[in-house]
């Protein structure tokens, strides 16, 4: 297609078809759209099931392709939401949804909207995950958009195939470290859709305007390149040149395509992709990084929540972090820009109130020769320390941060010691889905006698301590519960 009006400056117009079943939309030449009969009940945008009014039934060709009886949306949501808890099983809650959201969009959206707190760990971590890992086994209809090795030097062709063209926000992964599971390839898709469905239900953004989108480099995951239903390129991960040449046509193809303020948000890249790509196109591209940017404001607004339990500003605190990727180091950049913000002291003076540790112990400063980039800034003064109990009890943080992406690492003798260093230690356990958090809430509390701040990357069950049932803190929703 020739560009038009599809991109104008801002590559955006406010204009969508979702507000009328029977308004045209732009389609590639060779579709055909009709937006009455059998059609529109098949089009999710703008299907409502037996939600369709007498009237409607009669202007869109409807008559005898639906049972007799209208029912309202509520009554729609009601029967959804009974069926969706007679599931035990997340994952299938997952299914069942995406199935929703393939056949009647507005439904789900409503259910998501009106539930959310039910939901919201089923669309998005941790069943997210376990969907990831299994996309290949469970993939019915295709959600998003996949660019491969295969589309290099097409890339724009294959953006132009997307019907949508007013598309404000497009959620991208190369699918290498998908939550702390790891390369997932072709089938880390489940997260960029996971994550523009709550751009809808939290943020309102219309869904034609967002665009879930996987790039497809290969995998250097074996049991996905064994698996028979894998739906992704069978070969190791591209890398250098032949990487940053695809990524490079992909940014400008959305660029040509989309206009200059289409938003890209770059999700679950490995670190030694994420902090290139950022630095690389945050000066032409209007982009960001939600493992580094995204993940450090959500914490840094639970920290702020927390002391008013913990009491001080965030420069009488001191901080211990286990993972130096890319969650820990934006977490602990954007801390030490906010100290300088509130007290005007040089980031240089902040970084050194912040410690990281990484798989190789405390990142001190006779470690910076061999450090990645990333990571220098954090190399303080301070003599090899391995362990992370003991990295506890030589810093003495307040708050202990985890962002490792493996799970159970926050010990009972870790938690003790932070609990033996302070009244009130604030633990974040952060790292997705739950089974690779670095506690539980329960052990939290329990380790520490009850006296734990505690928040989650991921929901945690409520759980009973000294005859009280409590409901743990996610930082999702920057929550913090405290039972001191």
């Amino acid at each position: 297609m020739d560009g038009g009006d599809y991109s104008v400056a801002g590559g955006v117009e406010d204009v969508y078809g979702e507000d009328a079943a029977s308004m045209d939309q732009p389609v590639t030449p060779w579709t055909v759209s009709v937006a009455s009969g059998y059609s529109l009940m098949r089009d999710p945008r703008h299907n409502k099931g037996l939600a369709f009014t007498e009237k409607e039934r009669d202007a869109h060709y409807l008559r005898g392709l639906l049972p007799p009886v209208v029912l309202t949306q509520e009554l729609q949501e009601k029967k959804l939401m009974h069926n969706l808890r007679q599931y035990q099983v997340p994952l299938q809650r997952y299914m069942a949804l995406m199935d929703l959201q393939e056949r009647n969009e507005r439904l789900f959206y409503k259910l998501l909207v009106d539930n959310v707190e039910e939901l919201l760990p089923v669309v998005y971590t941790p069943t997210v995950g376990e969907a990831c890992q299994k996309y290949g086994s469970i993939f019915r209809r295709p959600q998003g958009l996949y660019v491969s090795l295969k589309e290099k030097g097409k890339i724009l062709e294959v953006l132009k195939n997307w019907p949508q063209r007013s598309v404000q926000v497009i959620v991208v992964t190369d699918g290498e470290r998908i939550l702390g599971l790891g390369d997932l390839g072709c089938q880390g898709m489940g997260i960029p859709v996971g994550k523009l469905s709550l751009y809808t239900a939290l943020g309102g953004v219309r869904p034609s305007a967002c665009l879930p989108i996987t790039i497809d480099v290969g995998t250097n995951n074996e049991k996905l390149l064994n698996d028979e239903f894998y739906i992704g390129l069978r070969q190791r991960r591209a890398t250098g040149q032949e990487y940053a040449e695809l990524l490079h046509e992909f940014m400008s193809a959305v660029k040509q395509n989309y206009g200059e303020k289409v938003l890209i948000q770059f999700e679950d890249f490995a670190n030694h992709n994420a902090f290139e790509l950022l630095a690389r196109y945050s000066s032409s591209h209007l982009v960001f990084n939600d493992d580094i940017q995204g993940t450090a404001s959500v914490v840094l607004a639970g920290l702020l929540a927390a002391l008013r339990l913990l009491g001080g500003t965030l420069a009488d605190h001191r901080f211990l972090f286990l993972g130096a990727g890319e969650a820990g180091t934006g977490i602990a950049e954007l801390i030490a820009l906010e100290m300088s913000k509130q007290t005007g002291n040089p980031i240089e003076e902040n970084r050194k109130k912040i410690w990281l540790v990484d798989s190789r112990g405390l990142i001190v400063d006779s470690r910076k020769e061999s450090l990645q980039h990333f990571k220098k800034p954090w190399a303080h003064e301070h003599e090899p320390v391995k362990e992370l109990v003991d990295a506890v009890k030589a810093i003495k943080p307040t708050v202990l941060i985890g962002t490792s992406g493996v799970g159970k690492q926050f010990t009972k003798e870790v938690v003790e010691a932070m609990a033996a260093l302070n009244e009130k230690p604030l633990i974040m356990a952060l790292s997705n889905p739950t089974s690779q958090a670095e506690c539980t809430a329960e052990e939290a509390y329990t380790w520490s006698e009850g006296r734990a701040i505690f928040a989650s990357g991921s929901p945690f069950d409520p759980f009973e301590y000294d005859g009280k049932v409590f409901v743990p803190g996610q930082v999702l929703s920057v929550t913090l519960k405290s039972i001191s």
